[in-house]
This record gives structure tokens, C-alpha cells and sequence, in this order.
């Protein structure tokens, strides 16, 4: 009777857990039994994994063998244990020494022959194996890259299991990763494609500065779409920790490329206006995947033709909004994942929605039932609404207005000035900022806060809208580099909230 032991990580959401893999090789009939709280996708790697070590040269026992994995009381899903597998196996019958195992992660699916096939979710695999104390981890040559952002642990790759097994005997090397070159920055859109549109341009530039929700109302072919996919290009690159962040979520979603393993620029994620719950909060069988608010986590969500999408899916980004990440129960355990996104909506004033507002058919009922879908609740978290109107000729074939570089450098001046201020609470942006910081430690005067003041009198606004006025107000103060609001930004900020109506 024999054990080995291995170690792997198991990923939920973008959490992870240390899974300790122990294979028993005892009497009794071949064969391989698996126990731990194993999916589908693991139970049949008990295939996989006999066949690599078969087609590698190795010698499968002829008797029967326990695989156990520890946690026993913690899901294990996926493939990523293949790797682990084969070499607990091998260690129980001495082919692998012990003291290798002890300081390496091991991850990666394993082909019939033996080949190592790429994973999802490596960097946060690897970011767990690090906070565990590992020093080292393995994984496919093809993933080196991903795992190598991670700073502080040692980075193996490896084509395949013959490869990993001489390396844990000491008779072969395997690759490391190169050192990591900078992404050259993604071509982008310009912003002085969009001629005229003062009003909308002036929104767009404030929402990026302070990482703003907005609306953009109006017919149909007036730039709507064209503003919001010229919003990610004036926000600033990806801090190193928000990269991360951010990495690790395509890396669950297996969005990431070989040539851009990390992400360092604002995510764009733009899902068609009949996409499901699921799809845009995150969901599926077994464990759930991201959705498209996790995807646009750190960069810009926009759902255009908003007003055509399911109440039911609207609704469901209120948590999001507010809480900044999503929890998904599923069969197989709760996937966390962050979700803290700039939102922009896109919507039509009406359902015939024509070039002219005076040329509409539409009924004063149906216009009103037409954006109604989107509930009051979910308005009031817009901070910024912005009403479209037609472009004349002579702007249109007018001169172009600023370009994407000279409104990036303003966004980027007014954001360093709110990291600033922010610092030491741990806020990187006005919009992170809570209603009671902005109320108490950072209280207005009472003169500059009046026209808050009227407007929660008159019924205009809720307890949220004014906590959210007073952030585009801080916004609006720090792109034209003043210390501290004035009434005339807490006035341009309530306008803002104003401007989306039909």
C-alpha cells in the first residue's frame, strides 16, 4: 500500500482554494475511484489522466487506485487538476520524489498523450498559490505568460507530463517566462469624429472624470453609439491593481489572448439589447461564469437600445450598481465576482423614434411606456442624462472638435486630483465616494449646497440623487482645478440630472 500527494487550486468565481490531492494505490481490482465532491469534467479526467501517464512512458499501477481531494467538502470543477492527478499517482509509486511536490502548484488538463492543454482562470489560481505561501507553480507553456504577472512566485511551463516528470526528478529543466514587454496602446476611435454635440461631449468627458453612470437619449443615428465607444479612450490606464483585477476576470471567462495577457486599458463590453440575466450578471451550470458587468469591471458597460431590453434584466444591475461585485449561487458553489463598472445607456425617445421629434406618431402613452421599462430606482442611479438633439449642416461639415489626447490629459488631471483628495479613505474616484463622507467629512457650506437643498424640498430628487448630485459637483470642481465646489457646479450637477428628460 502506497500514497502520494499533490497539490492544485481550485477557482470559484475569482477566489481560490489549495486543494491537497492524495492518490492511494492498495489491493483490490484496478481500477480508479475519485472521491471529494468531484464534477463531471473531473470524473472523467480518471480517463485522461491513466491514458497520459500511459502514452508518457509511465506505468499505470495494476491495482486500484483512491484519488482524494481535500478540501473534501469544497466543489471541484473543471480540468485544471489533471495535472496534479497524474503526478500524486506517480509519486505513490515512487516515480516522482516527495520533496519536489511539497513546494509546487501544479496545474493544467492533460491530453491522451500526455500533452498539457491551457486552463481558465490561471491568474487567480496563481495569485491563491502565492497568498498560500507557494513558491513555485507550474502550468502550460502556453499560459506562462498570464501566470508570470504575478510577482513573487516562481513560474514554470511545460509542454507536457514527460516534461513535468524529469523536472520533479531533477533530469530536465522547463521554460520560464520571458521578461514581460508593455501592450502598445489599443487604437481607439477618435473623439473629434463627433462633430457638434457640445452638451453630449461635455457629459462624456465629465463621466470620465469622475467614473459616472449616464444616459444618452435621442433619434435615431444622432452619435449616440459613437460617444460611448469613445468613452474608454479619454479614461487613464489601468492601475497594476486594477489591471489584475480585471485580468483575472477574462482569465475565468477565457476572454484573454496570447498577445495581451493583461488587461491595462478599460474594458468596452457592449451585449446585444436582448441579452438575458444570465448573460449580463453572470450565470450557467455548475459553477457560474462571469457576466458582462464582471467583464466591464474597471471600464464601461454599455447597453444600447436600452429601452427594447427586459425589465427583469434591467432591473437586475441595481446590485451591481451598488454594491460593486455580484454573488452567483449555483450547483456547485457561490462565484464571486467584481462588477464596478462605469454604466451608459443608450436609448431612443420612442418606439417609431424619427429624425425629426416633430414627425412622431407615437401616442403620448406609448412614448411614455416606451422608457418606462427603465424603473425609477435605476434612473436614479444615473448621475449624469443627456438629451440629443439634431446636428445642424454647418456643424456637420464644421471643423472637428477636440481630439481624444487633449480631453484624456483634462480627464486624467482632474482624476489625479480626486485620488488625491481621496487617498487615505481608500476611494480612487468621486463616484466611490459615500453619501455620508460627502455629507459630513466633506460638508459644503450651506450657501453652496442651496440648490440640493430646494430641489429635495420640492420632491425633484431622493436622499440618493443628492448624494450623487454632490459627487458630479466634486467632479465638475476638480476638471476645472478648484479646491472645493461652488453653487454653480452643485447647480450644473442637479441640471445634469435633468437634461435626459423627453
Amino acid at each position: 500500500m502506497a500514497l502520494g500527494k499533490a497539490w492544485s487550486v481550485a477557482v470559484a468565481g475569482v477566489d481560490g482554494h489549495v486543494v491537497e490531492i492524495e492518490a492511494d494505490i492498495g489491493g483490490g481490482l484496478p481500477g480508479v475511484k475519485m472521491v471529494g465532491l468531484p464534477d463531471t469534467a473531473l470524473q472523467e479526467s480518471r480517463d485522461r489522466v491513466r491514458a497520459a501517464v500511459s502514452n508518457s512512458g509511465g506505468k499505470w499501477p495494476d491495482s486500484k487506485v483512491v484519488l482524494a481531494l481535500s478540501p473534501a467538502t469544497l466543489p471541484k470543477v473543471g480540468s485544471v487538476y489533471d495535472l496534479a492527478l497524474a503526478c500524486a499517482v506517480l509519486n505513490a509509486a515512487d516515480v516522482v520524489p516527495l520533496e519536489a511536490m511539497t513546494k509546487t502548484i501544479l496545474l493544467g488538463e492533460l491530453a491522451l498523450d500526455g500533452r498539457l492543454r491551457p486552463i481558465r482562470g490561471v491568474l487567480p489560481a496563481v495569485v491563491t498559490a502565492k497568498n498560500y505561501g507557494w513558491s513555485r507553480v507550474v502550468v502550460p507553456t502556453v499560459m506562462m505568460t498570464e501566470a508570470s504577472l504575478v510577482a513573487g512566485i516562481d513560474v514554470y511551463g511545460a509542454d507536457n507530463l514527460r516534461d513535468v516528470v524529469l523536472w520533479l526528478q531533477g533530469d530536465g529543466p522547463l521554460e520560464r517566462p520571458d521578461p514581460r514587454a508593455a501592450p502598445p496602446r489599443t487604437l481607439r476611435a477618435d473623439l473629434s469624429e463627433v462633430v457638434g454635440q457640445h452638451e453630449a461631449r461635455r457629459a462624456i468627458e465629465v463621466a470620465a472624470a469622475g467614473a459616472h453612470h449616464l444616459m444618452l437619449t435621442g433619434p435615431p443615428g444622432i452619435g449616440k453609439t459613437m460617444l460611448a465607444q469613445r468613452l474608454p479612450g479619454i479614461l487613464p490606464e489601468l492601475s497594476e491593481t486594477h489591471a489584475l483585477e480585471v485580468t483575472a476576470v477574462h482569465s475565468v471567462a477565457g476572454t484573454l489572448t496570447s498577445d495581451r495577457p493583461l488587461v491595462t486599458e478599460p474594458p468596452f463590453i457592449a451585449p446585444h439589447h436582448t441579452a438575458t440575466v444570465a448573460s449580463l450578471i453572470g450565470g450557467g451550470t455548475g459553477m457560474a461564469t462571469p457576466g458582462a458587468v464582471s467583464r466591464a469591471h474597471r471600464g464601461v458597460l454599455f447597453l444600447d437600445e436600452v429601452a427594447e431590453m427586459g425589465t427583469k434584466t434591467l432591473e437586475a444591475l441595481r446590485t451591481p450598481l451598488e454594491d460593486g461585485e455580484v454573488r452567483i449561487a449555483r450547483r456547485d458553489g457561490v462565484a464571486r465576482y467584481p462588477a464596478r463598472f462605469q454604466l451608459v445607456l443608450a436609448a431612443n425617445p420612442c418606439p417609431c423614434a424619427p429624425a425629426r421629434d416633430a414627425d412622431c406618431v407615437c401616442v403620448p402613452t406609448a412614448r411614455r411606456r416606451y422608457l418606462g421599462r427603465l424603473s425609477g430606482p435605476l434612473l436614479d442611479r444615473i448621475d449624469l442624462r443627456v438629451r440629443m438633439q439634431s446636428v445642424a449642416t454647418s456643424a456637420l461639415m464644421g471643423d472637428a472638435g477636440e481630439s481624444t489626447d487633449d480631453v484624456r490629459t483634462r480627464v486624467a488631471t482632474a482624476r489625479a486630483a480626486a485620488a488625491e483628495r481621496w487617498k487615505e479613505f481608500g476611494w480612487a474616484t468621486n463616484a466611490e465616494v459615500p453619501g455620508p463622507a460627502l455629507r459630513q467629512k466633506f460638508r459644503l457650506p450651506a450657501t453652496v449646497v442651496k440648490p440640493v437643498e430646494w430641489a429635495l424640498r420640492k420632491g425633484a430628487i431622493t436622499a440618493r440623487g443628492a448624494d450623487r448630485a454632490l459627487r458630479v459637483a466634486w467632479t465638475l470642481c476638480d476638471l476645472e482645478g478648484e479646491s472645493r465646489p461652488t453653487e454653480i457646479h452643485v447647480a450644473a450637477a442637479l441640471d445634469f440630472r435633468d437634461r435626459g428628460a423627453a
